[in-house]
């Protein structure tokens, strides 16, 4: 039971944060809130077992992963509001969250080397919480954000070209999506 309130409490603010991408549902917010709820799953699902032996070979897996993950959030936020110029509002998409709205293409820090930290971090996130407490169905949810976090990437490419135009694609042509060098 307390599992199912953590989930309606967590899914009631994932729902209110991603109210504006919920009626775009082509948007890559749209993907990230699928995302974001499959991740908070996964973390309802795991809490209890978070400090539980600690030094099982999952957890040693885990735990990296989990403090790895900040990371690229906190270089990605921090470079999108250095060189992003963000604007109270964007033209075109009125679903962006705040630190999204940015009017500049952002190529330098983390964004040098990958398109999407920030979706990074949340893969990153997904599989050190799968890793708390390895079964069959946490994996299967794992592969199935991992898979929305791709969409949501794929869709926030479209939008990035769609406003930053030829720019964007020439920085397509020289980063990866998620992890520098490989993908």
């Amino acid at each position: 039971m307390e599992q199912l309130a953590a989930f309606g409490i967590g899914s009631a603010v994932i729902v209110w944060v991603s109210r504006g991408s919920l009626r775009h549902w082509r948007s890559h917010g749209f993907f990230r809130f699928v995302a974001w709820e499959l991740i908070l799953l996964l973390f309802v699902l795991d809490a209890a077992v978070w400090f539980r032996d600690p030094l099982a070979p999952n957890q040693l897996v885990s735990w990296p992963l989990l403090v790895l993950c900040v990371a690229p959030l906190a270089l990605g936020i921090r470079e999108l509001r250095r060189s992003g110029k963000p604007a109270a509002e964007r033209p075109g998409d009125p679903s962006l969250l705040a630190f999204e709205k940015t009017t500049a293409l952002v190529t330098t820090g983390i964004y040098a080397h990958i398109r999407h930290p920030l979706y990074s971090s949340l893969l990153i996130l997904t599989w050190g919480i799968f890793f708390k407490a390895p079964s069959l169905f946490d994996f299967n949810v794992a592969v199935v954000a991992s898979l929305a976090l791709l969409a949501t990437a794929l869709a926030d490419e479209a939008e990035c070209l769609e406003f930053f135009g030829p720019p964007y694609r020439e920085y397509m042509e020289r980063t990866k999506r998620f992890i520098p060098l490989v993908f």
